[in-house]
């Protein structure tokens, strides 16, 4: 049972639930700095460059998880 459990904690499906929740949590850091007057360009183009390798890897997730089709 114990197996199960910690293969189930690192899957690829919840790989990718953690991917998501994580670049929605960038993308309300991202909002709430641009509210922001004076807001910190170089730290909003690290956000906006760590938003874009987490979308690149949840894409490449996808691709992994959804069956492939015939040619």
């Amino acid at each position: 049972m114990a197996r199960f459990v910690d293969d189930n904690l690192h899957s690829p499906a919840r790989q990718l639930i953690e991917l998501r929740m994580r670049h929605a949590e960038l993308d309300s850091r991202i909002d709430d700095l641009c509210a922001q007057p004076s807001g910190d360009e170089l730290r909003m183009r690290r956000l906006k460059k760590e938003r874009l390798q987490l979308r690149d890897a949840i894409a490449r997730l996808e691709a992994d998880l959804e069956p492939r089709q015939p040619a």
